[in-house]
């Protein structure tokens, strides 16, 4: 159960991180307009996706793929919120019901930390 816990995960997130490239404005509507470059902080945020991912399937890279997955959620977590502040709805992009916005900060996000946590052995 754990492996297949382990690919799937894995290749959640090489798929989430190339999503980024094929489908950038999802992405840069959500990231806050306090921060600088966000086409740069889309490419790095996708770039990181990609390698966390295939880094899970790596017993060597594993431990430190998953407390990057883990980081960089944390390091999300300000998009999270500019897209709950913006009516969970992205002109153009990814609209949601606002109680979806708040479900993926309060619940899912945490669960997609733990999950990291758990698959790091």
């Amino acid at each position: 159960m754990k492996k297949a816990a382990l690919i799937i995960q894995s290749l959640f997130y090489v798929l989430a991180g190339l999503n980024h490239f094929r489908s950038p404005g999802t992405y840069l509507g959500m990231i806050p307009p306090y921060l600088p470059i966000p086409e740069t902080l889309n490419i790095i945020a996708g770039t990181a996706e990609i390698l966390l991912g295939i880094g899970l399937m790596f017993p060597q890279y594993r431990k430190w793929a998953a407390y990057g997955i883990i980081l960089m959620l944390f390091a999300f977590i300000p998009a999270h919120i500019y897209f709950i502040h913006i009516g969970s709805c992205i002109p153009g992009g990814l609209c949601v019901p606002n109680w979806v916005g708040w479900l993926r900060l309060i619940a899912i996000h945490p669960l997609l930390m733990a999950w990291a946590w758990w698959c790091r052995k």
